[in-house]
């Protein structure tokens, strides 16, 4: 649905889907504040870009914004000279199994990137669509270029990703949303397993933690979401830095302060995780470990990756431990978690997350 339609903010429209919707809003004012700061966002690039055109004039914006992408796909094609003729290949595995593969050919004037091979639709909600694959192939096409350039279309001015048809990257989606795949760990997880999976092929760096640990609590007058650092990996020349976003997490974390007070949470251990990262000349970076023990009872969600499969490591350097974690009850119990799961605790539970660490190089 539109947020904005010919210049009218929605915003009854947009109260009522969060209101009437089959799982309603526990927080409207939060939600509109987001969209409210959002759409404040995107008025002010449109009024700066106006403002732009009056003081050069359209004919000058448009000539640069084409001279930006001309300049990023001279700084791509420089970048693969030495990668001409050849094709590279690598194959990486989510947890439950499911395989992303790559075949990267590098021709003279063009590049194809070519996914075919890869595991069917997702029964769950590990499903990627066209944005979320081109988003992370351009992330890594910028990673290859020796210019510090402003990431934009141009580095795709001569690449064509082939998509398998009904794969988990390319799933199908229909009118009925009842029947459409669900893609929100496709958006958080898959998106990171295939930065890897594509660094793999380039031999650009080992393997980082390669997911977003997203973690989720609340109840019925809350709810709180947070994703969690871990290990970067190594690569030629360098070690991998320990306890950080990589990747397509890009986010900031709840400050210890801000969460104790706003939700019935005490955040007991936020520490780097030693000896997570993998050895080798370079090492990969560590994970970290944070716990969490609860005031009130509540429903606690986890959603990750590299809990059975390691970060790799590169040129002979060792894998990054993979993540783990585990509930810890009141009475003192210890019961490991999963990956992807979820739990109903009670006050006084705790849980530990122990994110992965990077691959040696």
């Amino acid at each position: 649905m539109y947020l904005v339609k010919a210049g009218e903010v929605l915003w009854e429209e947009i109260e009522r889907q969060l209101r009437e919707a089959p799982y309603p809003t526990r927080a409207l004012s939060d939600n509109l504040a987001d969209l409210n700061a959002a759409l404040a966002s995107l008025r002010a690039g449109a009024d700066a870009l106006r403002k732009l055109a009056a003081d050069h004039g359209l004919d000058q914006v448009r000539y640069y914004m084409n001279a930006l992408q001309a300049h990023a796909a001279t700084a791509l094609d420089e970048a693969l000279a030495p990668w001409r003729g050849r094709t590279v290949n690598a194959e990486e595995k989510l947890d439950d199994g499911s395989a992303i593969k790559v075949a990267i050919h590098i021709g003279e004037k063009e590049v194809e990137i070519d996914f075919s091979g890869s595991s069917p639709v997702h029964p769950r909600n590990l499903n990627a669509n066209i944005a979320i694959v081109y988003s992370a192939v351009i992330y890594v096409l910028r990673l290859l270029c020796k210019k510090d350039i402003p990431l934009n279309e141009g580095l795709m001015r001569q690449v064509r990703v082939v998509l398998p048809d009904d794969s988990f990257l390319h799933p199908r989606f229909v009118d009925d949303p009842n029947l459409c795949p669900a893609v929100v760990g496709g958006n958080t997880e898959v998106s990171q397993r295939l930065v890897d999976t594509l660094l793999k092929a380039l031999q650009l760096a080992a393997c980082s933690q390669g997911t977003m640990n997203n973690f989720l609590f609340g109840n019925s007058r809350f709810g709180y979401y947070e994703t969690i650092g871990g290990g970067a990996g190594a690569g030629p020349g360098f070690a991998g830095r320990s306890a950080v976003h990589q990747h397509m997490t890009n986010t900031r974390i709840t400050d210890p302060e801000d969460l104790e007070w706003r939700y019935p949470a005490r955040l007991l251990r936020f520490a780097i995780r030693r000896g997570s990262g993998g050895a080798g000349q370079w090492p990969g970076g560590d994970g970290i470990i944070r716990e969490f023990e609860f005031l009130e009872a509540l429903e606690m969600t986890l959603l990750s990756q590299h809990r059975h499969v390691a970060p790799y490591g590169m040129a002979g350097g060792h894998d990054g431990k993979p993540g783990q974690q585990y509930l810890i009850t009141k009475d003192g119990r210890i019961i490991p978690l999963d990956g992807a799961d979820s739990r109903s605790l009670e006050a006084g539970d705790c849980v530990v997350i122990e994110t992965p660490g990077g691959g040696g190089g």
